[in-house]
């Protein structure tokens, strides 16, 4: 177990879903993945941990796509993507099953920070730790774990529940870049130190 993780505090810790949504499930998840998200739901809410769930979603148009952001814009643009931006598909995923006392971000940034009440949010309730998941690990993951860190949360990423369309990437971020900054840890390790409280 991480040295980390067997010294959390769950009254200061959140646990976060990252666009964790219906079509971006189907996309990029492969066997395995929903069963670990929803494992790690069942620890944070047996330890009464912070649960915050985060989705992409834009409002008809795209009015918050800039031209000069690669990524969206360039979705936006291809009829396929546009059309799924603006649908049911982008609701988070059933497996979830958010309950109403956990908060739904909404957000047209990949880093769950930017233009969002996150850092309210982790405020109000006195987070100092951060555990991430969700898809994908290139975009959210990384993005809101590097700007995490640098607001000094303690950060860690359970690594059988982040999702990308590039497995070498993947690997390659949370072996090299990732685990330098943050602890990268698995979901049977959360549930042996949630059993353990």
């Amino acid at each position: 177990m991480s040295e980390l993780l067997s010294t959390l505090d769950p009254r200061r810790t959140a646990f976060l879903t990252l666009d964790v949504q219906t079509a971006l499930v189907g996309f990029y998840a492969k066997e395995g993945f929903v069963g670990a998200v929803t494992s790690l739901l069942a620890c944070a809410r047996s330890l009464n941990a912070t649960v915050i769930h985060v989705k992409v979603g834009f409002r008809p148009g795209f009015p918050e796509v800039s031209e000069r952001n690669r990524l969206f814009s360039s979705l936006t643009k291809n009829p396929d993507y546009a059309k799924m931006l603006n649908t049911e598909l982008l609701n988070l995923h059933p497996a979830l099953e958010v309950r109403t006392e956990e908060p739904v971000i909404a957000k047209s940034h990949i880093s769950a920070f930017e233009g969002t009440d996150l850092k309210v949010l982790l405020r109000a309730k006195d987070i100092d730790t951060l555990v991430l998941f969700g898809i994908i690990t290139s975009g959210v993951v990384l993005s809101t774990a590097l700007e995490a860190m640098d607001q000094d949360y303690r950060v860690l990423i359970v690594r059988d529940a982040c999702a990308d369309s590039d497995p070498e990437l993947h690997a390659c971020l949370l072996d090299r870049l990732l685990a330098k900054r943050t602890d990268v840890i698995t979901t049977a390790q959360v549930v042996q130190w949630t059993q353990a409280q």
